[in-house]
């Protein structure tokens, strides 16, 4: 069966690399799990070592027979919930999946990688627990080592705390992509970090959005663009937080963001 280009399927070979997720997901007894485009199964396999309970997520028409006759038994004994959909539809109160109390491993495809972390790690229904094969560009944006963020790290680390695990190159998939991808974990997911700052979360999202709006400006310039809370002038605001008027937004930590939303 050939990967759907459309869907972003790359499917993954290594037995190495399923291992290797399966323990990263680190799966303890009681926990639930969700995977997203399972594809063939292999991964579905590995988990189902470990895993009480598996629901998986597959959008591919072709590949929902497939699964359904490799997993017959676990699907009969209700150990397996294959479900026909689309991941960015897909509702985990409907199948019984509560706050911080199952974990999401999956192989996105990259085309959906900022919608998807929006919809988990800003929804009501937080996994506390995500292990993803993603673009290692990405995933190196997202971690952020170098010290510049972006408004995709921002977004990831204020729900939770991400970490580069490991380079998986083009040459475990089939297809080969045309670029190497990595192991992400995001884990302590959450919204403590709005509750205990005591700010909102469309407040912080918009100022973050205005400072990336044009890369090149001093962060200052942009967000003299947004209505000032409390007349406080952006200068003081800056000064108070010990932020140079010269910073642009990447030099900023999640730590600053908060003093300039406060």
């Amino acid at each position: 069966m050939r990967a759907k280009k459309s869907l972003g399927q790359n499917f993954l070979h290594s037995k190495k690399i399923l291992s290797d997720i399966v323990r990263i997901a680190d799966i303890k007894s009681g926990d639930n799990v969700l995977e997203v485009g399972p594809g063939k199964g292999a991964l579905t396999q590995e988990l189902l070592a470990s895993a009480p309970r598996l629901v998986v997520v597959e959008k591919d028409d072709r590949l929902v027979p497939l699964l359904e006759e490799k997993f017959k038994e676990e699907i009969l004994t209700r150990k397996l919930e294959l479900v026909h959909d689309d991941i960015l539809n897909f509702n985990p109160k409907t199948y019984n999946l509560k706050p911080n109390t199952y974990s999401i491993v999956a192989n996105i495809p990259y085309y959906i990688t900022g919608i998807f972390l929006r919809k988990f790690l800003s929804g009501d229904i937080q996994p506390k627990r995500m292990v993803l094969m993603l673009q290692k560009e990405v995933a190196k944006r997202i971690v952020a080592n170098d010290g510049k963020e972006s408004l995709l790290s921002l977004s990831v680390k204020a729900y939770g705390k991400p970490k580069y695990i490991k380079t998986v190159s083009a040459r475990y998939f089939a297809p080969a992509p045309k670029v190497d991808s990595a192991i992400l974990l995001i884990e302590n997911i959450s919204k403590k970090f709005f509750h205990d700052s005591k700010i909102e979360e469309e407040k912080f999202f918009e100022l973050i959005k205005a400072g990336f709006a044009h890369k090149r400006k001093f962060l200052i310039s942009n967000l003299r663009q947004l209505k000032e809370t409390a007349e406080i002038p952006w200068e003081e605001k800056f000064r108070r937080s010990q932020i140079s008027e010269k910073a642009r937004a990447e030099d900023l930590s999640l730590e600053d963001w908060r003093n300039l939303t406060l």
